[in-house]
């Protein structure tokens, strides 16, 4: 019998912002009104001006920006059908596995009826069936009998949905093995979401890099962290210069519409999140130049469930140079996404 950790090794922040300001005023052995008088006549603010407190600086559009970015980050995350709703990853090994939540079946999910339906594979396909009963739809309509499920994809792939909506079971592909990929909207991970920790927000980590690109139909090898390696059209990498060294990222993704990264850094393992972390750009100007901001910088789906395969940084990636000592360097990246607290974190081979 299959339970929901049966797939493979796993790995593994509320958002506040404080502004603490203090201001001290002195006293002496003086009646009030002269006391007022003197002080008003020599500039100090009075006892009445300074028990209203400091002006609050205004928030920067800046800060805002980042503060609504974390904001939307939570509420993908923790969407009915987001990250954090995982409750499994079966991979399917025989020809034919009953699915359901009792103990009786095959691939025993977290969340759902006893007898949910079977599974069969044929010709490297994956065909469900469910159980007389069952309230089963596929792609949102009623599902009665034998269903072909597409793997997820560019098209999202087939969509299997049970208890009234709240559980659903897609499947993926991993170089030719298939797994059922289960989320539910009452998953304990989606409930009891803990938010996220970031660095505060600084311009100093939004830098202004120089994209050169690569022949093309070059490819980079992104292995992920069940062992796989794919490659991976690679438009070229960006320079950008920091703490008086250049250091280089190479990208995937299309340099018209935005730039993807996967990277390591001194924090990884540490203050963030072991296996790396990614960083979307926008497009790249007519003049090969990309702002890369670093507080963007966001942790992997597997950050926050054991159920995910994510990629990890390649080689390239990992912010690491030596000196004019030969001695080994590496950037600091203080920005962007610490570690999840909902989760513990182990080692991921070859990471």
């Amino acid at each position: 019998m299959k339970t929901p950790l049966n797939h493979r090794k796993h790995f593994f922040l509320p958002v506040s912002v404080a502004l603490t300001l203090s201001t001290g005023v002195g006293t002496a052995d003086v009646s009030w009104p002269f006391a007022a008088a003197l002080l008003a006549w020599s500039g100090t603010p009075t006892l009445v001006d300074a028990a209203e407190g400091p002006r609050p600086q205004a928030v920067s559009d800046f800060q805002s920006q980042h503060a609504q970015w974390v904001k939307k980050r939570e509420a993908e995350l923790t969407q009915p059908d987001g990250w954090t709703s995982l409750i499994g990853l079966h991979w399917v090994e025989g020809k034919q596995e009953s699915v359901g939540g009792g103990e009786g079946n095959d691939i025993r999910l977290l969340i759902a009826p006893d007898k949910l339906g079977k599974v069969e594979q044929h010709d490297g396909a994956l065909f469900f069936s469910p159980v007389d009963g069952a309230k089963v739809t596929v792609d949102g309509k009623s599902l009665q009998g034998a269903v072909r499920l597409k793997p997820e994809g560019k098209d999202g792939g087939s969509k299997l949905g049970y208890d009234d909506g709240k559980g659903q079971i897609t499947v993926i592909d991993r170089q030719g093995r298939l797994a059922l990929r289960v989320r539910h909207a009452d998953s304990p991970d989606r409930l009891h979401f803990k938010g996220l920790d970031v660095f505060p927000p600084n311009e100093q980590w939004q830098v202004k890099a120089r994209f050169v690109a690569h022949p093309t139909g070059k490819t980079i090898q992104i292995a992920n962290i069940i062992g796989n390696v794919n490659e991976t059209p690679n438009p070229g990498y960006v320079e950008f210069d920091k703490n008086g060294k250049t250091w280089r990222l190479e990208a995937t993704g299309d340099p018209a519409q935005g730039l993807n990264f996967i990277f390591k850094d001194a924090t990884s393992g540490k203050e963030t999140y072991g296996v790396g972390r990614f960083l979307h750009t926008g497009p790249v100007a007519a003049d090969d130049t990309v702002v890369v901001d670093f507080n963007r910088a966001y942790n992997p789906p597997c950050a926050f469930t054991p159920y995910a395969t994510c990629p990890v940084p390649p080689p390239e990636n990992r912010f690491t140079q030596k000196d004019s000592k030969g001695e080994v360097v590496r950037l600091t990246v203080e920005a962007g996404e610490k570690k999840y607290r909902g989760h513990e974190e182990k080692p991921v081979t070859g990471g």
